[in-house]
Order: structure tokens, then sequence, then C-alpha cells
């Protein structure tokens, strides 16, 4: 038995060229395989096994073991799982960056939006805005230029509006924009030798294909699974807080504005 076990390379059953070029532990296949030195080993495509038969020392141990890539974690579930809760525990205890994926992608935009986007982002913003603008008017406190310049968007790039699109559909991203998010945190620092949770991707089955056809593996992926009723115990209170405290304002600005009102007739 042990003689069998030392025919395995020193990756085991990940390839080599991955590990040594990527830093990613990417599964082999028996069909890509190659043996030397007495030892086997697989290769994630056939061209990384004819790289390594080229030159196999750049590839195998020699003094010492080779380094495996640190933790890297998918962490999926439905919108109020405890998705966002449990990974900053994990991160907190393993030392590992927290990436939350949508609040990725506000941020990645918020310098043109100027707020946060999406379908309870937006239901507050409509309850914020309808009542200023009457008291801007009759107070006076802006000219019509200003007011001109505060409601002309600032032109997104064609990856913003998609970025944009996502969030306010919740949909997946195409691959070109997933290409110029996705791989620097697995490729580059300080992530690529510390480790992450992706807190709430890949979100749909496009992105999941996407990740696997990119080679960017994870070493887990878990799904966090709860009752509807957990869900809405959880989600419920906050918003229905948020909801009075947006009435409480609706009715301040109404009081505010019957005041100018009664000014004006003066």
């Amino acid at each position: 038995i042990k003689q069998k076990k030392r025919h395995m390379g020193d990756t085991k059953h990940f390839c080599p060229v991955s590990l040594k070029e990527n830093f990613i532990l990417y599964p082999g296949l028996q069909e890509h395989a190659a043996k030397y030195k007495e030892k086997i080993y697989y290769f994630s495509t056939s061209e990384y096994r004819d790289k390594f038969l080229k030159n196999p020392e750049e590839y195998v141990a020699h003094n010492e073991p080779l380094q495996a890539p640190p933790l890297r974690v998918c962490l999926l579930g439905i919108h109020g799982a405890g998705k966002t809760t449990c990974a900053r525990e994990i991160t907190d205890k393993l030392g590992i960056f927290h990436i939350q994926f949508e609040e990725y992608l506000q941020e990645l935009i918020l310098p043109k939006t100027k707020r946060k986007v999406g379908p309870s982002f937006d239901e507050d913003r409509e309850d914020d805005n309808k009542i200023p603008e009457e008291l801007e008017d009759l107070s006076e406190t802006k000219t019509k230029t200003e007011t001109e310049k505060t409601k002309q968007e600032v032109a997104l790039t064609v990856e913003e509006e998609a970025i944009k699109a996502s969030l306010m559909d919740n949909t997946g991203l195409p691959p070109e924009v997933l290409d110029k998010i996705v791989p620097d945190w697995w490729k580059k620092e300080p992530f690529r030798s510390t480790g992450f949770i992706l807190d709430g991707f890949p979100r749909t089955v496009d992105e999941a294909s996407y990740l696997s056809e990119r080679g960017l593996c994870p070493d887990v992926a878990v799904y966090i699974q709860v009752e509807e009723g957990d869900v809405l115990n959880r989600l419920f209170p906050p918003r229905l807080k948020k909801w009075k405290d947006r009435q409480l304002k609706k009715k301040e600005y109404k009081k505010k504005l019957k005041e100018l009102k009664a000014k004006q007739r003066v």
C-alpha cells in the first residue's frame, strides 16, 4: 500500500502547473496524466501536461514540500440566510478576507451613481426625494441652474451599466465584466497569499460555469439553507423600522411644506 501511495506525484490529484503558475488547486484528469521519475501527475489540460514535460523540475518538490494555496471559500444562500454574519465570524477567526460581492459591485459604481442602486434603495429614493424637491422650489434655496445640474446623470460605461442592471434585477454578469473583477481575488495580492470568503458569488449557473472555465476553483462552496420563517423573522423587523422612519420623515416634510405655503400667503 505504501508503495502505491508513493506513485502519486507531489500534488496528488491536483495539477502541478496550475499550482505553480496560478497558485490554485485545480483537479487534474486521468486523461491528461503523465509519468515522471516513477510518479504519476494529473493535469487540468493537455497544454499544461505538455508544459510540465518540457521542464518537469520546475513543477516538482525538491528540498521542501510544495506550498499549498490559502483557503478560498464561496458562501452561498438566499437573501437573508445569514451569509454575511457567518462570513464575518469565520474571517475574524481565520484571518482571511471577506468579500461581499454585491456590496463590492455597489462600490464600483457609487462614485457615479452617488448612492446605492437596487429595488430597496429605489424605494428610499422615491420617498425621500419627492417632497424635498417641492420644498426647494418654494423656499428658493437653489437656482434653476443648480437644480438642473443635480438632475443630470453621470454617464456610465458599458461595464458599469451591466453592473447597475445586475444590481437592479439580481441577474448574473457577463464574462467580459467578471474578467475585470473576479480573477484578481485568486491571482493578485493581498488575496492571493491570504485567502478569502466570497460572500454571495456565484449567483447563477452561468457565473458558476465562469469560475470553472477560468480555472478559478474555490476549496469549498458552502450553501446556507434556511426556512422561510427564519428569513422573515430576520428581515421583517428592520424593514418595518425603515418604513416607519420614512413615514415619519414624510410627515415632517409635509409639515414644513405647509409652513412655507402659509408664509407665501402672508
